[in-house]
């Protein structure tokens, strides 16, 4: 694709990358058939190549965004599918990243949509807040027919209130920095990310991850400072907040390496492996000693199923004789590129694993997407249960927190891979399993 940057616009380093990006895309438009919102939606702009022109034309005027642009750019889920399918290697990932700060910078948003942003990026991050506000929003779900039948803002505010659990977990130990120890001879040491959302919806994942390490001889620490990855923020557009959650990591990690060696840094979400894979290019401009930091964090940082796999995950219960539906979370599939690992893991455990149709399609959670455009969350949602039904599983398994908030509900249990890797191990069974 030609682009026509001035060379004063191409010192900026951000724009430079988005130039890089644009030249790459040859126009072939591979990327729709692939694409979430353009299957649903069937509107160019809706599709990557699309937004793509839209972005182009935004970045090289220099004009502030406007209300198309914005539009378009929302309904995008940052699946990453198209990444996938572009023969032309187009890493639209940063470019769609690139354009949510510049929109954030440039176009004002209606007041409900500020607001609604804003509790999001000021809530999810924070456990304890978030634990508050979910106890909040259970006690408000009776009153949600109340709400206006149309409207942006009722439609968020009853999706908000139909996502919220109708329990809420206990405070899990293992949020407290600490090291847990291997089990017998230590063969490694590793940092695990306890994260935000994930340790308040469904501490357990974390518990499954650290019994499981420890009991292959693996210390498992969790580091003091560490927190949320920075993803939400980051997919909103707000650099800042993104980069200082990310740079608390950092040191925190950096501060473990130090100290004792780490031989991995260890992710079972893969939104937020994703992004922490990703620290390398987002402090690519910081000053020396910080990107050298960013980039040893970035090179160790693996998902669950990846380290598992390494280490030669073997079972010692007899299988299972259940069926499971694999649902490869989008950033785990696109944006981590990592397909055969969680499968191979969960039929080495004895598992009947079965791939639903389109599996390459989105679920419609995508973060906070799911709330933000909770018509397109609902219809993409319907139509993957719709897939994994036609396997006739017993359950679900995904290695996504968001996904397993998504999918819930309807009436197959929803378990994250590691807790049945664990349960084939020696560990107990997960409680949502009858």
């Amino acid at each position: 694709m030609q682009t026509n940057f001035s060379p004063e616009q191409l010192q900026d380093p951000e724009i430079a990358v988005a130039n890089q990006i644009l030249r790459t895309c040859v126009h072939c438009g591979f990327c729709t058939a692939t694409c979430p919102t353009f299957v649903l939606l069937g509107d160019e702009l809706d599709s990557p190549r699309g937004r793509i022109y839209l972005i182009k034309d935004m970045l090289e005027t220099g004009r502030p965004a406007t209300e198309e642009v914005v539009r378009h750019v929302d309904r995008c889920l940052s699946c990453l599918s198209c990444m996938t399918t572009c023969p032309s290697g187009v890493h639209y990932m940063h470019l769609v990243d690139h354009a949510r700060t510049y929109i954030e910078a440039t176009y004002r948003r209606p007041w409900h949509d500020r607001a609604l942003r804003r509790v999001l990026t000021e809530v999810l991050p924070r456990p304890s807040l978030m634990r508050l506000a979910l106890r909040g929003a259970r006690l408000a779900r009776p009153f949600a027919r109340l709400l206006p039948r149309h409207g942006v803002l009722a439609h968020r505010l009853r999706a908000l209130l139909k996502l919220a659990p109708s329990k809420i977990p206990p405070p899990s130990p293992v949020e407290i920095p600490a090291a847990h120890p291997a089990v017998g001879t230590r063969r490694a040491r590793v940092a695990l990310l306890a994260g935000c959302a994930q340790q308040v919806l469904d501490p357990a994942i974390n518990e499954a991850t650290i019994r499981l390490l420890t009991r292959m001889g693996v210390e498992v620490v969790v580091a003091e400072g560490a927190g949320c990855c920075g993803a939400l923020t980051h997919h909103m557009g707000q650099h800042d907040p993104a980069i200082a959650a990310a740079t608390a990591n950092i040191t925190a990690w950096t501060r473990e390496l130090e100290a004792g060696g780490l031989d991995a840094i260890i992710v079972n979400t893969s939104g937020c492996g994703t992004t922490v894979k990703d620290y390398g290019f987002m402090f690519r401009t910081a000053e020396p000693a910080l990107r050298a930091q960013a980039e040893r964090v970035s090179a160790l940082a693996m998902d669950i199923s990846e380290y598992l796999t390494r280490l030669n995950y073997a079972p010692t219960r007899p299988a299972p004789g259940l069926t499971v539906a694999y649902h490869a979370a989008c950033s785990l599939q696109h944006g981590q590129k990592i397909v055969g690992e969680p499968k191979a893991l969960l039929r080495k455990a004895g598992f009947i694993v079965k791939e639903p149709a389109e599996g390459h399609l989105c679920c419609g959670s995508a973060g906070t997407y799911n709330l933000m455009q909770p018509e397109i969350a609902t219809r993409l949602r319907t139509r993957k249960l719709e897939n994994i039904r036609a396997t006739a599983p017993d359950l679900i398994a995904a290695g996504n927190i968001g996904c397993m908030t998504q999918l819930a509900g309807d009436q197959l249990p929803v378990v994250h891979t590691v807790q049945l890797l664990d349960w084939m191990a020696g560990g107990p069974k997960p409680a949502n399993l009858p």
